[in-house]
């Protein structure tokens, strides 16, 4: 299946989604024909009609399209849909696939809470995506030191804190502060619920699992982050900055996608 195409390979036109973001940025930096200051202050109100028109005028390649979508599953992990996706639409990743795998398997390590594991496997990756990012280590070692606190594993816990992120905490001051907070959890009975409490959410997990995947994605020359949120919230922008000078049918629902008509 390819973008421009159903589940049965009928052509059909590119998603208001994407055609929309193409338009509001073309009249954003587009000026209204004839319009001087006074005019503007009182906005120009560009119909559903006029606003479709424009819409079908603009023109978005397939292959652009298509190539948005590998983006966001070659960075998101999902290489089965990736596969299936680069033989019906012919687009090529600009990374190997099977390096998807690893990484996905990196990833699903450290959100289980097996931090050893995301580690020895991050090694076998690339031993240099740990060596040379200080941070990033730091905060493997800190999720590790939570782990042990949710397990309840005290003494350990405190042992861990002292020989592998103690020495840490002194050369940099907010690796220092970061572990403060952390081993702050032990002077609480009921840590979940205490003002650190956060640091035990799965939210925790996903945040140093994120950091870590996007170390990885750097190292094999690929963006850290998907292209297809970016252009949403370029999108958002501006719309923001269009409502400034004119009414039009307008994209509330980035879901549906669905235009709404200005209100005039």
């Amino acid at each position: 299946m390819e973008i421009g195409e159903d589940l049965r390979g009928h052509r059909h036109l590119p998603s208001p989604r994407a055609t929309a973001l193409f338009v509001v940025i073309f009249f954003f930096h587009t000026p209204f024909d004839g319009l001087s200051c006074a005019a503007l202050m009182s906005k120009k109100v560009i119909t559903r009609e006029e606003w479709e028109r424009k819409l079908k005028d603009v023109k978005i390649r397939k292959e652009d399209m298509n190539k948005l979508v590998m983006n966001f599953l070659v960075t998101e992990g999902y290489v089965e849909a990736a596969e299936r996706f680069r033989v019906e639409s012919g687009t090529e990743p600009d990374i190997d696939l099977a390096t998807i795998t690893d990484r996905m398997a990196v990833k699903k390590a450290l959100q289980s809470g097996n931090v050893e594991d995301a580690i020895e496997k991050v090694n076998d990756l690339n031993p240099t995506i740990l060596d040379t990012n200080p941070q990033l280590y730091f905060h493997l070692q800190q999720q590790r030191l939570i782990e042990l606190i949710r397990s309840g594993k005290i003494e350990e816990a405190l042992e861990f804190a002292q020989e592998e992120l103690a020495p840490r905490g002194e050369e940099n001051q907010s690796f220092l502060e970061e572990l403060e907070r952390t081993v702050a959890l032990l002077a609480f009975e009921d840590v979940k619920n205490c003002p650190y409490g956060e640091l035990l959410d799965v939210s925790q997990r996903l945040k140093t699992a994120s950091e870590l995947n996007a170390a990885i994605l750097t190292s094999q020359s690929h963006e850290k982050d998907p292209k297809l949120p970016s252009l949403l919230k370029m999108l958002i922008w501006a719309q923001n900055q269009l409502d400034e000078k004119a009414a039009y049918p307008r994209i509330n629902n980035l879901t549906t996608a669905a235009l709404e008509d200005p209100a005039v």
